[in-house]
């Protein structure tokens, strides 16, 4: 099931054009995807798109290190 949630959710972001974008957004900040996505979830004055790209990022973290 998560194969299939990911290929769905890949496929929004390259229709939008978003594929890639937090980690650009981390590149710049001189941090790792993962650092930067921790550093979004705990500041409150982040918007909650923010917030929900960061969880994502988060998760599929966590998805690629189970393979």
């Amino acid at each position: 099931m998560s194969k299939k949630f990911i290929q769905k959710a890949v496929a929004k972001m390259k229709a939008k054009g978003t594929v890639g974008k937090f980690s650009r957004a981390a590149k710049k900040e001189g941090e790792s995807t993962l650092e930067h996505a921790k550093e979004v979830k705990r500041n409150p004055k982040a918007s909650t798109k923010v917030k929900r790209e960061a969880q994502f990022a988060i998760n599929m973290q966590k998805i690629r290190k189970r393979k």
